[in-house]
């Protein structure tokens, strides 16, 4: 029996996916997946239908569903946190500011 081996590139990503794909606001598409991520994790674990969540918050079913659907085009990040706040979470952020790298650089640096 003979190995068979597979020859692939490895690319280590930025730790952003929206920026690895060329997203001109990939920052703001990143951190609004990031606050949807935790509204759907509170709602699994509280096992809260999106009636159910509309029920004790006050945000729309119909939110919530685009939420979980990852339909985020309609929210800002603001949004976003006071549905996390409804939910009764405390949102504390931490902001790094930082000059973009080229393309060029970034991949010099794989």
């Amino acid at each position: 029996m003979t190995k068979q081996r597979d020859d692939f590139e490895l690319v280590r990503g930025s730790g952003n996916v929206f920026r690895d794909f060329g997203q001109p606001d990939a920052d703001v598409q990143q951190t609004k997946a990031l606050l949807a991520a935790r509204i759907i994790g509170i709602l699994d674990k509280d096992a809260l239908s999106t009636r159910k969540a509309e029920a004790r918050t006050g945000v729309s079913h119909a939110d919530f569903t685009r939420i979980r659907n990852a339909q985020l085009g309609r929210f800002t990040i603001d949004r976003l946190m006071t549905v996390l706040n409804k939910l009764g979470q405390q949102v504390e952020v931490q902001v790094t500011v930082q000059p973009r790298q080229s393309k060029s650089e970034a991949t010099a640096h794989t």
